[in-house]
């Protein structure tokens, strides 16, 4: 019997919605490829980690299966995982992707964020 949050989720996975974090289509376009070239899993990772400027850093890697006390959130046609203690930090939070030349890359905006770098990769809360 498993104690996943929804069908078909591993054990001590739990489903999440588009409130917890949402990816935008550009963003999804841009990590579906990346899961292409880089072949690490299908699955995406975000996650806070401690380190960064502003005291706390977004982290995305890619990786072949959830944890027990992930949550799983689909979005913008990816599966994306956030373990439970990022989730605190990451409620609401929408990540774009933009291909400028300057300033170009993932963005992350967080409403639980105090401040922000100028970079866009740390914040405080």
């Amino acid at each position: 019997m498993s104690t996943g949050g929804g069908a078909g989720l591993p054990e001590g996975v739990r489903e999440g919605g588009e409130s917890l974090v949402r990816l935008t289509d550009p963003a999804g376009v841009k990590v579906r490829a990346l899961i292409a070239r880089e072949a690490q899993g299908e699955f995406l990772r975000v996650a806070i980690t401690g380190g960064g400027c502003n005291g706390l850093s977004y982290k995305m890697k890619f990786t072949p299966e959830a944890r027990r006390g992930d949550i799983l959130v689909r979005t913008a046609g990816i599966t994306v995982l956030v373990d439970s203690r990022s989730a605190l930090y990451l409620k609401g939070t929408e990540i774009d992707y933009s291909s400028a030349l300057v300033a170009g890359g993932f963005k992350f905006s967080n409403p639980n964020a105090k401040a922000s770098c100028s970079c866009g990769e740390s914040f405080s809360v």
